[in-house]
C-alpha cells in the first residue's frame, strides 16, 4: 500500500487540509492519506499550542468520513524534538510493506535542503507538492527530480493561524472548519 505522510500541528485542522489531503489521495497513485500530527516541530521553537491528544481528537473528527484519509499518532511517541527522517525509518519498520511517500506543499520544498538527511528521504520517498503562494525559490537541485511530483491541486491560502486568531476576536470561523470540528472547538472553548 502506497502511503501519502501530510504532517502538521493541526491546531486546528481545517478545510484547506481536507481539500489538499483528500485531492491527493483521489489524484495521484496514493492509496491512503495519513494526517501525521506533529507534537513539535524543530522549526518552530516557540509555539502555542493544544495539547497532543486534542489536536489528534480534531483530526480524527475531521476525517472520520473519509475512507482514505487516517489520524495518526506516530510521532507523539518518538524522542522529541523530532525529525522526519526519523519517523520515516520508525514507519518503515513497523509497517515495511508499505511504501510512504511525503506530502508537502510548495513552501516547504524550498527549505528541504535544510532538512535533515533530506538526501536520504529524497533519495528512498517520493515527494508529493501541492501549490502554495509564497515567495523564494525552489533549490535548483529539485527541478525535474524523479521522485518529486508536482501535483496539480487547488491553490489554499487558508491557515490555523488565521482561523486562531479570528477566533480570538469572536468572529464566525465555521465555514473554514468540518461541522464537527466546529462543534469540538466550541464546546471546549478553545483559542478564545
Amino acid at each position: 500500500m502506497n502511503i501519502g505522510l501530510f504532517f502538521g500541528t493541526f491546531n486546528p485542522i481545517h478545510i484547506g487540509h481536507l481539500i489538499i489531503a483528500n485531492h491527493l489521495v483521489e489524484h495521484s497513485k496514493l492509496d491512503e492519506i495519513w494526517l501525521v500530527v506533529t507534537p513539535k516541530s524543530p522549526f518552530k521553537v516557540k509555539q502555542t499550542i493544544l495539547d497532543n491528544y486534542q489536536r489528534l481528537e480534531m483530526v480524527y473528527l475531521a476525517t472520520k468520513s473519509y475512507d482514505n484519509l487516517k489520524p495518526c499518532d506516530i510521532e507523539f511517541n518518538l524522542l522529541q524534538p523530532n525529525y522526519t527522517i526519523n519517523t520515516l525509518t520508525y514507519l518503515k519498520e513497523k509497517h515495511p510493506k508499505h511504501q510512504f511517500s511525503l506530502i508537502m506543499g510548495e513552501d516547504n520544498l524550498k527549505s528541504f535542503h535544510k532538512w535533515k538527511n533530506y538526501e536520504i528521504i529524497l533519495e528512498n520517498h517520493q515527494i508529493y507538492c501541492y501549490p502554495r503562494l509564497s515567495e523564494g525559490k525552489v533549490e535548483t537541485q529539485f527541478d525535474d527530480h524523479p521522485n518529486i511530483h508536482h501535483v496539480k491541486a487547488p491553490i489554499i491560502e487558508l491557515s490555523s493561524t488565521f482561523i486562531r486568531q479570528h477566533i480570538k476576536k469572536g468572529k464566525n470561523v465555521r465555514p473554514m472548519l468540518s461541522d464537527a470540528v466546529w462543534q469540538y472547538i466550541d464546546q471546549m472553548n478553545f483559542y478564545r
